[in-house]
């Protein structure tokens, strides 16, 4: 497995810059994100990709993460991305009270945030996002911001790991 994840990484480092960019705008949809993590290239290690992949979230202006955030749907909309539906998959088996709680919870979100829920829902069940949602809805807008960064982290990282297959 090792040595397969070498030559997956070995094969990200040398292809060309806009298939990069482009498998990487299906991680991200911030093209400034995109760019930076490409030209970063070579990585000699996964590890060295998801820092670099940090830093660049890290470094987004406002307008910058808006264009992030605008690649996600809703939480348990399913017109999403293949990634997204997949890291949603959990929720699609929630009953019907749950899947009409988050509808709910999403619009109140929006509302009092401006954007949209944005969780990393990998593994996670309607449920126990509907429970994160409607303890967010509690926090100060610097503090949902900075949450909102480490969640969309996490999903970076989740992505770029499959993107280079990295079973970590």
């Amino acid at each position: 497995m090792m040595l397969a994840l070498q030559q997956a990484l070995a094969g990200f480092n040398t292809a060309p810059s806009a298939d990069v960019e482009s498998a990487l705008l299906a991680c991200c949809a911030s093209p400034q994100w995109a760019a930076q993590v490409a030209a970063g290239r070579p990585y000699p290690s996964p590890a060295a990709l998801y820092e670099a992949a940090d830093e660049a979230l890290a470094a987004l202006d406002d307008t910058a993460f808006d264009a992030a955030l605008a690649g996600h749907p809703r939480i348990g909309d399913r017109s999403g991305s293949a990634s997204s539906r997949r890291e949603q998959s959990a929720v699609a088996a929630s009953s019907d009270d749950t899947l009409a709680a988050l509808v709910d919870g999403n619009r109140e979100y929006e509302e009092r945030f401006g954007q949209v829920y944005l969780v990393c829902a990998d593994g996670r069940s309607g449920d126990e996002l509907l429970a994160l949602l409607r303890e967010r809805l509690h926090n100060d807008a610097a503090t949902e911001l900075a949450t909102a960064r480490e969640e969309l982290r996490k999903i970076n990282r989740i992505r770029l790991s499959r993107l280079i297959g990295d079973p970590a």
